[in-house]
């Protein structure tokens, strides 16, 4: 049995040699299979697209290393995706101009609801219309606006006259935010 194994693993052997001198072989990208009866006869369909695949990443991988060497960079780079700061905003406009194609998002909704105080973020030609928006605000996140804004308010009572000119940005915009929500 011993015999009858290694005979086993000899033809394998020589078909994967086989295999492996014949893809070398094979010319690129037939457009129709062109192959003889011969080689047809020798390589299954299976094992045909497998050696196809192999040649088509070889094909692929040269490519690449000509351009390497020719100076092009052959790397892909995904196009920029848009910023939270720049979806959020894109959100609150669509809101403001046209209500009827305007669907709710919870993550605009939540970034501008943590960054409204910053005027860096929400700038002062969006915060009017963030305002109008907020008028709709219901429910916990419209509870938690306003415990924000009462704590924000709370921060600058205890900071005193030393308050600092960002603190101060923040804390008139909390006060807006109180008077329309409360």
């Amino acid at each position: 049995m011993a015999k009858q194994k290694r005979k086993d693993a000899g033809v394998t052997e020589k078909k994967s040699k086989k295999l492996k001198t014949s893809a070398r072989e094979m010319p690129p990208a037939p457009a129709a299979p062109a192959a003889t009866d011969e080689v047809q006869g020798a390589v299954s369909p299976e094992e045909q697209r497998v050696l196809d695949r192999k040649l088509k990443k070889e094909r692929k991988k040269e490519a690449r290393r000509l351009l390497r060497e020719a100076g092009i960079p052959a790397a892909w780079s995904p196009p920029a995706r848009p910023s939270g700061a720049e979806l959020a905003l894109d959100y609150l406009c669509g809101w403001a101009q046209k209500r009827e194609d305007w669907r709710f998002q919870k993550t605009r909704q939540t970034w501008l609801l943590v960054h409204m105080y910053d005027r860096d973020q929400v700038s002062e030609e969006h915060f009017p219309t963030l305002l109008a928006y907020l008028e709709g605000l219901q429910g916990r996140a419209r509870e938690l606006t306003v415990q924000k804004a009462e704590a924000l308010m709370r921060e600058l009572d205890q900071a005193g006259a030393g308050a600092e000119a960002s603190l101060l940005g923040k804390t008139q915009r909390a006060r807006q935010v109180l008077q329309l929500l409360s």
